[in-house]
């Protein structure tokens, strides 16, 4: 996969002119991997982006196209019938045939893990679904279901940035008593490199919910500061500075942007061009306010 990866969640905003030529920008610039849910506007992401497909029918060769099912108004569901019921639905309004890659979006407590395995072969031998993974998952619900799959799990996306970015506090924090050292992702990192699982980032330019981004946000002025001086030196954006604090780590993390702003992207995908030495990563890193042991 390309190391950029853009997210459709809000092409619903978009009309079908302004949504062909974002798509066709991202190709471009060597974008590959494109990102949806079935709740994702309501579904209308999918239909805008089926619509695109069908006045560039030659573009679908170039694309991965990934989509995300088991979230539903008040309650999660992996079952097997949902699972392939939403991958239908999904494959008819993106208008591309096949999924490349379904991620299951949430955990659900009420899993069968068996039903999972019946739906992904039934869409892996049925040429619906190329590839499988997950969203927002540890390892050890990774373990669980690849112990009852045919069609391992390959990827996880997961919310990372430079703020939101506990899965490298507590490699760090290693056996020590600080809260930095609290296991929230399960050691995700090092698993995902031991068990060769790619991992995606969501949101990777947000603080939290209630702060939103953290780009130009007075609360972040410390790494504000930092990202300024980095993006002086580089002769990029912020944003793209802090995108290529994923880039750099070894995990090989693909970022999944959001945006819908063709200037924007073409800030972003300058990132792929930034190697940030050590010293300026873990600077990054002490700017958004976590510490070194």
């Amino acid at each position: 996969m390309n190391k950029i990866a853009l997210g459709c969640m809000r092409l619903a905003k978009l009309n079908i002119e302004q949504t062909e030529k974002l798509i066709l920008c991202a190709l471009e610039n060597d974008i590959q991997l494109f990102d949806h849910a079935d709740i994702y506007g309501n579904r209308k992401c999918e239909e805008l982006f089926g619509e695109v497909l069908k006045r560039n029918p030659n573009i679908r060769e170039k694309m991965i196209i990934q989509s995300k099912c088991g979230i539903c108004k008040g309650y999660y569901d992996l079952s097997k019938e949902h699972i392939i019921r939403q991958v239908e639905e999904s494959i008819k309004l993106l208008n591309c045939k096949y999924l490349d890659i379904l991620l299951l979006h949430r955990p659900d407590a009420l899993v069968d893990y068996n039903e999972v395995n019946e739906a992904f072969n039934y869409l892996y031998n049925n040429g619906l679904v190329k590839s499988f993974g997950v969203s927002n998952m540890n390892p050890m619900q990774i373990e669980l279901y690849n112990k009852y799959l045919t069609n391992k799990i390959k990827y996880n996306q997961v919310q990372f940035s430079i703020v939101h970015s506990h899965m490298i506090s507590e490699g760090l924090f290693v056996n020590m008593s600080e809260d930095e050292g609290f296991l929230r992702s399960g050691n995700l990192l090092e698993y995902s490199l031991l068990k060769e699982i790619e991992l995606q980032a969501w949101s990777p330019l947000m603080a939290s919910w209630d702060d939103g981004s953290f780009i130009d946000n007075p609360k972040y002025e410390a790494l504000n500061n930092k990202l300024q001086e980095l993006s002086d030196k580089y002769n990029v954006t912020k944003n793209a500075i802090a995108i290529a604090w994923i880039l750099r780590h070894p995990s090989n993390i693909t970022p999944v942007v959001g945006t819908t702003s063709i200037n924007h992207l073409l800030q972003l995908v300058k990132a792929k061009e930034i190697n940030l030495t050590r010293e300026e990563w873990y600077s990054l890193y002490l700017s958004a306010g976590h510490i070194l042991p």
